[in-house]
């Protein structure tokens, strides 16, 4: 599947608004409507069927959509220990769209993103990212780009050649949620010691899958995809 390289567009207009302009503008027709997660997951898999796929749009369908706890609540699945993730709709092998659950205190290590775009919106709670450029050689330390609080609806967006990264729920009493899309799919990817620069691989599973645990899960290392 080729994807279009994203191009974040800047403008001393509402940004969101100059996006959604020129978003249809480029596309030639209305945005769709996103008023609920099932029209999520419906755009998604209209904007996939084509083998190019315009990350902006993507990126629009994301930011639209407003949480309801109703719509998800179904697939916030938490685990004591660790953040989990939890399928939501595999996109028929193009993408995975997945609900990742955070207790207090609970973070991901610092991680790359297999060649793939990923997308993070916050259903419950926020979420600290931590960006990171890639070590120039192989056992530097890593050195910290940016760092930003995401509220609730708050939308990022990350690729490898934007960085590495960590997400944590930096809160001592309150959880968290986030809607994360992956394309392509992906169920290994690359993890950092931020002091040495050594990498090491890392496989991420489902914790459960459309709503249901996934009985097959295996105690492995925490997943590291965020």
């Amino acid at each position: 599947m080729s994807l279009c390289v994203y191009q974040p567009l800047n403008s001393d207009r509402n940004e969101e608004e100059f996006c959604e302009i020129t978003l249809t503008k480029h596309l030639g027709h209305s945005l769709p409507e996103i008023c609920s997660l099932s029209d999520v997951v419906s755009e998604l898999s209209k904007v996939f069927e084509s083998e190019k796929v315009n990350v902006e749009l993507v990126h629009y369908i994301m930011r639209s959509y407003k949480s309801n706890p109703a719509e998800w609540k179904k697939y916030a699945k938490f685990d004591r220990f660790k953040y989990t993730r939890n399928l939501v709709d595999d996109g028929n092998g193009k993408y995975n769209l997945m609900a990742l659950c955070w207790g207090e205190g609970h973070g991901s290590s610092i991680h790359d993103h297999a060649n793939s775009h990923c997308f993070m919106k916050i259903l419950q709670g926020s979420l600290e990212e931590v960006r990171y450029d890639w070590p120039k050689e192989e056992e530097d330390e890593l050195k910290e780009s940016g760092r930003k609080i995401l509220n609730l609806n708050d939308v990022c967006y990350i690729n490898d050649s934007l960085g590495l990264h960590r997400v944590e729920n930096v809160s001592s009493y309150d959880t968290a949620i986030s809607l994360h899309l992956y394309c392509p799919p992906y169920d290994r990817c690359s993890v950092f010691n931020q002091k040495t620069g050594k990498k090491s691989q890392a496989t991420v599973t489902f914790y459960s899958m459309y709503g249901k645990r996934n009985k097959d899960l295996k105690d492995i290392s925490t997943p590291e995809d965020n």
